[in-house]
């Protein structure tokens, strides 16, 4: 049986995804009164600038008292997209204490302080859902939280931020460098005046720290997450990458042990070869490949930003929450039973592709592979090559098999102090084998 009386919305913040969220719940209505058994109504928006016209919202729903609304008491979902820690930890929990369930896209807040989070939720008899927080529109946290939690996850590998993925994919693409990709980036609305969250991979190191907490069932924070931008990544990278038959992307990399004792969650630049799924994610798209024991692999691929996908997901929560409003209950909270330890990286096994600039003459490469031996890392292939630009000079690639990611900076170490080596021209790791 329809019920008649609205469920109450609060929408903070009206952005690019804000707006996209008020447009949606307006011009979709009577379909989300149909899905959900009951009408939704827009009942506030709290902004930061009042005077800004925003086209299908009537003004009288505009304030800039977030907390006000939130305390209402008559709001049965508070939905959160303002970002950054405050004022939105605080909103949100005091959403929780007046009775609100929250829909958040604010993946900083919950890489950061999820449990707390999760416990006032739990607390309270309250929903928090974020699908919105980890790559868009892609239906990836739901999935992890509920379809595969019969399943043991072993690994979740993605490209989880568009910027760096559409930077990475113009340089390989036309052999720009990285300032003139950027500039792309920058001019087509991909990147932000301030790269910086995107570039140097804090955006893709929260979402690692939320999935690799829903994956494995522990808490990790953002704090906990290994993090290397793309900033330093050169056209000689990309053009080693296609020698290799690889690409270089930006992944986000979440992994149990192979004792199932610890995980580990990391994002860096990485060489994968063209034949792995992620490879042929272009543009400004995002992909997850998921490894599960029972179910297999599984990849999520789709847009993974931009104000109408991120809203799509946060509609779904909210259809999702109101369900479960009308039948007086709550959907699944945190899951962190397993209280596995997050090893740092340099226990992480990985390859690395080394090219080092040496002196061009007999028994450099000995001296190279004894400084391997030494350090306990074995050789997969090594390619040594002259450079006519440069009298006395030769350029050595060498790739290696899995080595604890500590023996191998080590060894880069151990490389710089040869004599014969002249500079470490680039070091990227090696994935997706």
């Amino acid at each position: 049986m329809m019920r008649t009386r609205p469920l109450k919305v609060a929408l903070l913040g009206c952005g690019v995804v804000g707006s996209e969220v008020a447009r949606i719940m307006t011009t979709h209505a009577d379909d989300l009164t149909a899905r959900i058994g009951a009408p939704v109504e827009l009942a506030g928006v709290a902004v930061r600038r009042p005077s800004k016209v925003r086209e299908g919202i009537d003004p009288a729903l505009i304030t800039t008292d977030a907390t006000a609304l939130v305390k209402r008491g008559d709001i049965d979902v508070v939905i959160e997209v303002i970002g950054g820690i405050e004022p939105a930890r605080t909103l949100i929990t005091t959403a929780f204490e007046h009775g609100a369930s929250v829909v958040s896209a604010n993946k900083a807040l919950l890489a950061e302080d999820g449990a707390a989070l999760h416990a006032k939720a739990e607390e309270h008899g309250k929903d928090l859902y974020y699908e919105a927080a980890v790559a868009g529109a892609i239906p990836l946290v739901r999935p992890l939280r509920e379809s595969l939690a019969g399943d043991k996850v072993n690994r979740v590998l993605g490209i989880v931020n568009g910027t760096t993925n559409f930077i990475l994919d113009k340089m390989d693409s036309s052999g720009a460098g990285y300032s003139e990709a950027l500039d792309e980036a920058t001019a087509l609305g991909y990147a932000e005046a301030d790269p910086t969250a995107d570039v140097e991979g804090f955006d893709a190191a929260a979402k690692a720290a939320i999935l690799a907490g829903i994956a494995f069932h522990t808490r990790v924070r953002m704090g906990e997450v290994y993090r290397e931008g793309l900033t330093e990544v050169t056209a000689a990278d990309i053009a080693s990458a296609k020698r290799m038959g690889c690409t270089v992307k930006l992944l986000a990399i979440c992994e149990r042990a192979a004792d199932g004792k610890s995980v580990t969650a990391r994002v860096h630049p990485a060489m994968i070869p063209l034949t792995h799924p992620l490879a042929s994610v272009r543009e400004a798209y995002n992909a997850v490949f998921v490894e599960a024991e029972a179910a297999g692999q599984l990849m999520f691929y789709g847009p993974g930003a931009g104000g109408a996908p991120t809203a799509s997901a946060v509609l779904g929560d909210l259809v999702a929450v109101c369900r479960n409003k009308l039948n007086e209950s709550t959907g699944p909270g945190e899951s962190a039973y397993t209280r596995l330890p997050v090893s740092p990286m340099g226990d992480v096994v990985t390859r690395y592709h080394i090219s080092l600039d040496v002196a061009d003459k007999p028994g450099v490469l000995a001296q190279v592979a004894t400084v391997f031996a030494e350090q306990g890392v074995s050789i997969d292939t090594v390619r040594q090559q002259g450079r006519p630009d440069s009298a006395g000079e030769a350029s050595l690639v060498v790739v290696t098999h899995r080595a604890p990611d500590a023996a191998l900076s080590g060894t880069v170490e151990a490389l710089r102090k040869l004599d014969t080596v002249r500079g470490v021209a680039s070091i990227m790791r090696v994935e997706g084998e």
